[in-house]
């Protein structure tokens, strides 16, 4: 097996080619050829996601302000006090064992 010496072989090549030198004609409808092989419209990857996040901005304002609406509309049907409901649900445990008579027990 014989191998090749790479400096010869490199002045072969460009001895090669400069005995070819290349042409200033360029081929007819070239530019058309080229420009069919590029895609008509290069998506933009920003302005998608853009778009996207705009209108799901949007949605959500629009959902915010039917569920706001909605909220505003109803009417609780007994208005209860907050400490008083704490309070019962604290000491539902001793209404359900009425063997426990004093507080501190329980706790």
């Amino acid at each position: 097996m014989t191998f090749m010496n790479l400096q010869k072989l490199q002045q072969k090549l460009l001895a090669a080619a400069r005995l070819n030198p290349p042409s200033d004609h360029v081929p007819f409808a070239f530019e058309k050829r080229i420009m069919a092989h590029l895609p008509k419209q290069i998506a933009d990857v920003w302005s998608v996601w853009g778009r996207s996040l705009w209108r799901a901005a949007v949605a959500c304002v629009l959902v915010s302000a039917l569920l706001g609406g909605w909220s505003v509309q109803t009417v609780p049907s007994e208005k209860t006090d907050l400490g008083q409901a704490f309070e019962n649900t604290v000491f539902a445990a001793l209404d359900e064992h009425p063997a426990i008579n004093s507080y501190e027990e329980t706790w």
